[in-house]
């Protein structure tokens, strides 16, 4: 009896001390997303986030097909051309240059604009790095390798080439108007300008005048005064207006023409582009055999302001009007 008692009690002493000196079980551990435990997340520095390169926002080909890249329209632009210049005031974005050539001198604020220097000499780096712009505007006068001299200092250069016609014109206006961040103000601009070639054009329909038209870009030698040949936004704009140029005859766009092949041509209009420079109509009479031109014996040599034909702007449409009235009296423009 003792011993049936007996087995069952050391059973259970047996089993209970078992229970005190057994080790819970180890958990399992719980894998974090990545495939390291919770406990390895916890204790790793967190990762940074990757960097994000900034994308331009405004990207273009310039008229020497190179490559530029804004990340946001220009606000502190250097011209390096009074058309550049008229251009960024023509479209408001006026208070946008910080920086301009010598002979920026329209409109009359541009004069406000701290000068670089003249960009028919060694451009002035050292002022223009100084400004710190973030575009340079230039132009055709502007070379290559100034290009280069200025890209090599870490600048950002657009080469805005001289258009040939009025739809180039208006191309380059919308082109500045992109990288000035005022595409609005420039569409509105060219609404008006194409309005007003267009007016001269319906002006001129049918009226069958063509008068023969010499212009003169430099009369320095008046036995061969340079003018302007085919191709040229000047013989563009003396077609426009109604007339004949005589320097079509020429090869080159600028070249010279002799007094006598002037004389032969007979022109009925003579505009002087070189009038800023002190020639006048009454001197051009003066010169050996002129008066036999018929521009001349009718009076009807008129100074102009070349920079209404030369400077490759917005004011290209003034000087259309201007040469529409010159060329055609009878006729009444706005």
């Amino acid at each position: 009896m003792f011993r049936k008692l007996l087995l069952p009690i050391v059973l259970i002493l047996a089993l209970a001390s078992s229970a005190c000196n057994s080790t819970p079980p180890t958990p399992a551990p719980t894998v974090a997303s990545g495939g390291a435990s919770a406990t390895d997340a916890a204790t790793q520095e967190p990762t940074a986030a990757p960097a994000i390169t900034p994308t331009p926002s405004i990207v273009l080909s310039d008229g020497l097909d190179r490559r530029v890249e804004l990340y946001e329209p220009a606000q502190r632009i250097v011209s390096l051309a009074p058309s550049n210049t008229e251009i960024l005031f023509a479209i408001g974005a006026g208070s946008q240059i910080v920086g301009r050539d010598d002979f920026s001198d329209y409109p009359e604020e541009a004069k406000n604009v701290q000068s670089i220097g003249s960009t028919y000499g060694d451009l002035n780096t050292e002022a223009i790095v100084a400004l710190e712009p973030d575009l340079v505007l230039a132009a055709e006068i502007n070379s290559p390798e100034q290009v280069k001299t200025l890209e090599d200092l870490g600048l950002t250069v657009y080469w805005l080439g001289n258009p040939q016609d009025f739809p180039g014109l208006y191309d380059n206006l919308a082109l500045v108007g992109v990288l000035t961040g005022r595409e609005e103000e420039t569409a509105a601009l060219n609404d008006t300008l194409v309005a007003r070639v267009n007016g001269v054009a319906e002006k001129l329909y049918g009226s069958g005048q063509r008068p023969k038209v010499f212009y003169e870009v430099d009369g320095s030698d008046p036995t061969k005064p340079w003018t302007t040949g085919p191709g040229t936004f000047i013989a563009t704009m003396i077609a426009l207006a109604g007339g004949d140029n005589v320097g079509s005859v020429l090869v080159d766009q600028y070249a010279q023409i002799s007094s006598e092949e002037l004389i032969r041509q007979n022109p009925e209009y003579i505009l002087l582009g070189d009038s800023a420079f002190g020639v006048t109509p009454e001197s051009i009479g003066q010169r050996a055999g002129w008066d036999q031109i018929a521009a001349v014996k009718n009076k009807q040599v008129y100074a102009f302001d070349d920079n209404l034909a030369s400077r490759p702007g917005p004011r290209l449409v003034d000087g259309l009007e201007t040469m529409a009235k010159i060329l055609n009296p009878t006729i009444t423009f706005p």
